[in-house]
């Protein structure tokens, strides 16, 4: 594998680990994959509840849980490690700044267009920023923006096909539509990419998500133009991952008929395992009688038909009668828990071994 370029960072594999809330990448994970070479990524989303003890206002125990979770990944690596803060969370501009403070890497940022991402970073900072997109126009909106208001071009871009886990960027009829699979749009994302890059003289490397799973599929997807991959489901069933082992067992008992498509409060489609608090959600008997938290732009609790972050941070904590497990589509396919170290070992073995048979046989 080559390695990804990310202005003055360089990973040695092409590899950002996907940024997973609540709780289920933390600093524990984030610094596993560092060392390795790649990219890990901290979750900024639930941080307040993880680190209520610190103080009952959420939005005060988010900040001190960021900082926590990124001086402890920094203690366990000299890696790069970034942070993911979702457009939607209403403590957006809080973390966004925490990880600029704390001299995050990188801040990946999506569920929303990020447009006013580069206001907060100040002169002199070194954090790059990376936008996660779902399609060539969003990206162009995206650098056009930056570089209007704030004369500023994304360090990177993430372009995240409809095989993710967790939110995501289409709408429900599209997911399942070829015309907005990661293998169509990545080349026009790409295409858009390269013409900013041409017009600016900055290289901006394109991350493809969303459904990557194995070292073939990192290769078939890099041969279609992109700089490097994200993968957040493989990294779930992993020793240093963040989450209640009872969490990771969800993924390890999971069958193909077990991904389905949900409606999440954010009000955006989701791809989680299916459990049985999903089958009350649809029942109606999960509505939330306050909202403690205060945590998405987009939810209304009103008619919100459950608290996400408070089934998000069950499922976490293992409590899975009580909450869900997002998952990318090929989510059913895990099948044992692997360190981090053994599991980047095979994805580099079956990255090899088909660039070779590739080689040699070409394309079938």
């Amino acid at each position: 594998m080559k390695n990804l370029k990310i202005g003055d960072l360089c990973a040695s594999l092409p590899i950002v680990q996907g940024g997973m809330g609540v709780g289920i990448s933390l600093s524990g994970l984030a610094s596993a994959v560092a060392r390795e070479g790649g990219i890990g990524v901290i979750s900024a989303a639930g941080l307040g509840l993880i680190y209520k003890k610190f103080s009952n206002n959420f939005r005060e125990a988010s900040i001190e849980g960021l900082k926590q979770e990124l001086r402890k990944a920094r203690e366990a690596t000299k890696g790069i490690v970034g942070v993911n803060v979702m457009v939607a969370l209403t403590n957006f501009a809080d973390m966004v700044r925490t990880a600029i403070n704390e001299k995050a890497d990188i801040i990946f940022s999506g569920a929303g267009l990020p447009l006013n991402l580069p206001s907060f970073l100040p002169e002199g900072a070194k954090t790059k920023l990376a936008p996660i997109v779902s399609s060539a126009r969003a990206a162009k909106l995206i650098c056009r923006k930056w570089w209007e208001e704030y004369r500023y071009l994304p360090d990177a871009v993430v372009v995240e096909g409809p095989k993710a886990g967790g939110h995501l960027g289409f709408k429900r009829e599209q997911i399942d539509d070829e015309h907005y699979a990661l293998e169509t749009i990545l080349p026009e994302v790409v295409d858009e990419i390269r013409h900013v890059e041409q017009e600016h003289g900055k290289k901006i490397p394109v991350i493809a998500a969303g459904g990557i799973y194995t070292g073939e599929d990192i290769y078939r997807i890099m041969e279609l133009g992109a700089d490097g991959v994200q993968m957040g489901t493989r990294f779930v069933t992993t020793e240093e991952c963040d989450a209640d082992p009872a969490f990771k067992e969800c993924y390890l008992k999971a069958d193909r008929d077990d991904i389905e498509i949900i409606q999440s409060p954010v009000g955006l489609p989701g791809r989680a395992i299916h459990t049985p608090f999903l089958d009350r959600v649809r029942e109606g008997l999960m509505r939330p009688r306050s909202c403690p938290f205060d945590c998405i732009r987009t939810c209304d609790m009103v008619h919100s038909p459950y608290c996400i972050m408070l089934a998000l941070y069950n499922a976490f904590k293992g409590h899975m009668e009580r909450g869900y497990a997002f998952a990318g589509a090929n989510g059913w396919r895990t099948d044992k828990i692997l360190s981090v170290k053994k599991l980047i070992e095979e994805l580099k073995h079956e990255y090899d071994e088909f660039s070779i048979r590739e080689k040699l046989f070409g394309h079938k």
